[in-house]
């Protein structure tokens, strides 16, 4: 879907302009995504694999939930949309605790230029798979791995796993950090 994205400054600052994904994606505009990732109280945190029809890093483990701000769009209205797109679960603002913005400017083979601004939530899951509705243009599967596995996986990212995105690592290493430290809160 090619949605219109409101275009922000290198420093993430709104410009009031909006333009259609695709052309934002050609030109390398710098705008804002929505990430949420889910951990539940056993300690899992819920991985999305990225379906085999995404353009960049396709069949690679990533994010529970990810997805563009639509313009106009704030990044918990995003986030709850995109959950809802992505998986079928319907969440509140409430379930979200912000955790930070990360830049991840990055320029790709297929010509894709890259300038993202991660909202960065963290969430409580507490459902069972399969509950979940994949969409099956972005999710191509789902599991739960342990805390440990999860980190088990981010040290071995550099040794060419085909699991997680490698230029992600210092970016999966916080997030790790914080949901442990709201976990154990």
């Amino acid at each position: 879907m090619d949605e219109y994205i409101d275009i922000v400054d290198e420093h993430g600052n709104p410009t009031g302009k909006s333009e259609l994904k695709s052309v934002i994606h050609k030109k390398g505009y710098y705008h804002h995504t929505a990430h949420i990732w889910f951990y539940t109280t056993n300690g899992d945190i819920l991985l999305s694999q990225r379906s085999a029809k995404k353009t960049i890093y396709p069949l690679m483990w990533d994010v529970s939930v990810a997805g563009h701000i639509d313009a106009g769009e704030t990044p918990k209205q995003a986030a709850i949309r995109e959950t809802e797109e992505e998986i079928g679960l319907t969440i509140s603002e409430f379930d979200l605790h912000k955790i930070g913005v990360f830049e991840c400017f990055q320029t790709y083979d297929s010509g894709i230029i890259d300038h993202e601004f991660h909202n960065t939530f963290i969430a409580e899951f507490n459902n069972p798979l399969s509950k979940l509705v994949l969409q099956e243009e972005e999710v191509e599967s789902i599991k739960l791995v342990s805390f440990d596995a999860f980190e088990a996986l981010i040290q071995k990212i550099d040794t060419n796993n085909n699991h997680f995105v490698p230029s992600n690592k210092s970016y999966y290493e916080f997030v790790i950090r914080s949901i442990k430290k709201n976990f154990n809160n």
